[in-house]
């Protein structure tokens, strides 16, 4: 028997495993590096090496082999790793991340606790004796050693297995220091994810001194396990303190130093890249409003302003900048004007009809008269793709991109990708590495190009869907929101009949459900398959339409998002003429679930039933960094009146339709009490629901079990709720199975 479609999506997680990741080209662009599983069920990622002369790939390091045989994925992980994954939403096992050396020859990594380095030239690894656990093992750029993250300790290791602790041995320093790792707001919400970083000449270290005494104290317990200790994590939420980040500069006796910037005024270290051009540092204001870039003096340890930044609603943090190019010159990100455009030190490289995503790569070209930038963006209009550019950089960088004209020392931006679909690449010397997911085919492709020319592929093991979207895109209600709707396999819109109706968004800041990719619609298509009609729009706070549209819920994460749902069904059932709008639902996660909980309480006038899993309930329980950016201070004069106006729990009273909860007791980033907390308030109120606890699991769900037989309840409760006879056991043994969404008797 074939594996069903929830069976099928929760042993691959999400038709993910087996595809290639964290790719790496090295500076000459003759090697490709990258982490891949043995086949579409296999959780366990291997370290692999292509040669781009000749297209071969070679197996450099195999988990299993390594650790003699065991299986990775059953031994305990210590807790730093388990925050980088959750942190990443990584669910797989085996090689998690790996660093190399500049000339991309030598890759270390951790694996099971332990320090492993491999030769990409030889292909043979091997393990180093040290101490554990190991975390985030980095080489010098030379080679020559290599540091490594242990508990609260930064270790410098020789390649002999010799190591000296650099920092965090020291017994008066409190238990709440840690050295050279991020500290939760940096990795959950500004993108980094690491927490030091080597000279170029590998004779430096610096490092991040997180301090997390300031930040209250919550614990995650198992209720299942009720013998075990609860968990204590630090978790800062709007309002309070967050930990405190400095920067210290080390050299390889041990000398250290403080780099001093004003962190008063720019609490937040928000990136750190050292480069032949010096050490830049991005540094945030605990409002987000400025932003400066600031270049390290090596010699009084002391951070430069380069280039500041202000926005009367918030900074974005644009992955890949503030970087320096060749010559110093500063290359920024910033929205100006209603649009984020690239900037080389005041001047514009993009144009007005681009929205840069980020930056992916900056360096000369052969002959050292200019520098080639690659960069991803989508066209304002077109928010559903995202391609690769470039844009080459004279030296003088007097002309500018105005309105797409180039300048006399800027090149016009050229795309890479033509095909509707959303892409990234990675870039060494010519070789360009392009991965693309596009709506007509399932999974990802990985191209390999020298220059402009495909010379390889990278192979995916990765399984594929038995079914397809039968999906249509367009733009709807009075804002032109982008917008998918799925219908059952093989009805046409024009099919005579009401459908049942299932609105299926995120709907909020920083991420997208409506984009011109296979698999991210899977799960929509096979309930659209059970019989329903299963809208998706991305409304404002949803990024890729410019800064007045994703500002629009500066104050108000709660009125706009819903609004724009409201419009978009409206619309979509005056166009198609297949909504049945006396049975709509609407379910999500995360975002999606706050939105979805907030459908039914607002306004169950249109709303017959939500489903709302890991949802926000109550915004001063959310963290500091991103509830913030949106609604302020809870605790500054008049700063409580947006998060009541956003919080979930005063409505709890007006709950009249259905609403089942969904959450993983284990999840460190919406907490399960904001589940436990409206369930309550909704009992006090007397007003019925479902709670459905997943014991073990966090804010996501790679446990197998857990994934496949959570589809198939969300089904059972929407039928119930909507009063839909869903067939017998077609809806849940069937990969793809058009039922009748019939209204029971």
């Amino acid at each position: 028997m074939s594996d069903t479609f929830p069976r099928q999506s929760a042993r691959t997680q999400r038709f993910t495993l087996g595809a290639p990741r964290d790719v790496t080209v090295s500076p000459n662009g003759r090697r490709v590096v990258f982490l891949r599983s043995t086949a579409g069920d296999d959780p366990v990622n291997s370290l692999w090496v292509l040669d781009v002369a000749t297209g071969r790939e070679r197996l450099v390091a195999d988990p299993r082999t390594l650790l003699g045989g065991a299986d990775p994925t059953d031994g305990d992980i210590d807790d730093a790793e388990r925050a980088r994954r959750e942190r990443a939403r990584d669910g797989t096992s085996g090689i998690g991340s790996y660093a190399t050396d500049r000339s991309c020859e030598v890759v270390a990594f951790a694996l099971d606790g332990r320090l492993f380095t491999a030769g990409l030239l030889s292909g043979r690894a091997r393990a180093l004796p040290v101490d554990g656990p190991v975390f985030d093992p980095r080489p010098d750029p030379t080679a020559s050693r290599l540091a490594y993250v242990s508990g609260r300790r930064l270790v410098l290791g020789e390649l002999d297995g010799t190591t000296r602790v650099l920092a965090g041995d020291d017994p008066k320093e409190r238990d709440t220091v840690s050295w050279g790792g991020a500290d939760f707001v940096a990795a959950e919400e500004m993108g980094r994810d690491r927490g030091f970083w080597w000279s170029p000449d590998g004779r430096s270290i610096v490092a991040c001194r997180v301090d997390e005494g300031p930040v209250e104290s919550w614990t995650i317990s198992d209720p299942a396990r009720p013998a075990e200790a609860a968990r204590t994590v630090r978790y800062p939420a709007a309002g309070t303190d967050n930990a405190i980040v400095t920067l210290h500069l080390f050299d390889l006796d041990g000398t250290r130093r403080e780099i001093d910037w004003d962190r008063g005024f720019f609490p937040y270290l928000a990136s750190v890249d050292w480069s032949d051009e010096g050490l830049l540092i991005s540094v945030q204001s605990r409002d987000q409003r400025g932003s400066m870039a600031m270049r390290v003096d090596l010699g009084a340890c002391e951070a430069v302003p380069l280039a500041s930044d202000y926005d009367d609603a918030w900074i974005e943090n644009v992955p890949g900048v503030p970087r320096l190019l060749a010559g110093g010159r500063l290359l920024t990100a910033s929205d100006r004007d209603g649009v984020r455009r690239l900037h080389v030190d005041d001047d514009a490289v993009t144009s007005m009809d681009l929205q840069v995503r980020s930056v992916i790569a900056a360096a000369p070209d052969d002959r050292g008269a200019s520098t080639r930038i690659t960069f991803r963006a989508n066209d304002l209009d077109r928010p559903t793709e995202v391609h690769v550019w470039t844009v080459d950089v004279g030296d003088g960088a007097d002309g500018a991109v105005r309105g797409g004209a180039a300048g006399p020392d800027v090149d016009a931006p050229r795309r890479w990708t033509e095909e509707p679909g959303v892409h990234t690449a990675e870039v060494g010397g010519s070789t360009t590495v392009i991965r693309s997911v596009v709506l007509d085919e399932p999974g990802a492709t990985f191209r390999v190009l020298v220059d402009s020319d495909e010379v390889a592929r990278i192979a995916t093991h990765a399984e594929a869907p038995s079914f397809s979207p039968n999906i249509s895109f367009s733009r709807s209600g009075p804002r032109d929101l982008a917008t998918a709707v799925l219908l059952p396999t093989g009805r046409d819109p024009g099919d005579d009949g009401l459908l049942p109706v299932l609105v299926d968004p995120y709907g909020g800041p920083h991420a997208q459900r409506v984009v011109a990719s296979h698999d991210a619609h899977l799960s929509s298509q096979w309930f659209a398959d059970q019989g329903f009609a299963v809208v998706v729009a991305d409304g404002r706070g949803t990024p890729g339409r410019g800064a007045e549209f994703e500002r629009a819920v500066r104050g108000d994460l709660a009125g706009p998002p819903l609004d724009d749902q409201i419009d978009v069904l409206e619309a979509v059932a005056e166009r198609t003429g297949v909504l049945d709008l006396d049975r709509v639902a609407i379910r999500g996660w995360s975002f999606g679930g706050y939105l979805a909980a907030l459908a039914v309480l607002r306004r169950p006038d249109v709303f017959h039933a939500a489903i709302a899993g890991a949802p926000v309930t109550e915004w001063r329980l959310y963290d500091t960094h991103y509830t913030e950016r949106y609604l302020g201070d809870p605790f500054a004069e008049g700063g409580a009146a947006a998060y009541d106006a956003s919080s979930l729990l005063p409505l709890a009273a007006d709950l009249v339709r259905p609403l089942l909860l969904i959450h993983g007791l284990a999840d460190d980033n919406v907490v399960a009490a904001h589940t436990l907390q409206l369930s309550s308030a909704l009992l006090a109120a007397g007003r019925p629901h479902e709670v459905l606890p997943l014991v073990g699991v966090s804010h996501m769900t790679p446990q197998e079990v857990v994934a496949e037989n959570l589809l198939r309840h969300q089904l059972d409760f929407l039928a119930r709720a909507l009063g839909l006879d869903l067939g017998t056991s077609s809806a849940t043994t069937s990969g793809s199975h058009p039922v009748a969404g019939r209204r029971r008797p």
